[in-house]
């Protein structure tokens, strides 16, 4: 499977400290890092609960999960692409310009 930038993925324990038994996640590394032979991509993960945060960017029934959740720029995690293989759906490039705004603003990025 090819891996793009904003592919929504179900990951199964994905941390040792998540109470949760599957996390699903958006992947928001660069393209080229995701083409290329290192074996990590930075991923955004996706709550259930929001707090209508700048940092975080609603998703749903409409990018495949089962519904509204939010996508958080202010918990971003390394994982492997071995672990990417539960594809859910990916973001639409207007939902994609949101996460990219949301990033910025996590990252005090200009």
């Amino acid at each position: 499977m090819h891996i793009r930038r904003g592919d929504i993925f179900r990951v199964h324990k994905p941390k040792q400290d998540d109470p949760k038994r599957h996390r699903f996640y958006v992947v928001v590394s660069r393209q080229d890092l995701i083409d290329s032979a290192h074996s990590t991509v930075v991923c955004a993960p996706i709550y259930t609960r929001g707090h209508g945060l700048s940092t975080q960017v609603r998703a749903g029934v409409d990018e495949g999960l089962k519904h509204d959740c939010w996508i958080t720029c202010d918990d971003l995690r390394s994982l492997s692409k071995s672990v990417l293989t539960q594809f859910v759906g990916s973001l639409p490039k207007s939902r994609m310009h949101d996460v990219n705004i949301a990033l910025a603003i996590a990252l005090d990025i200009d």
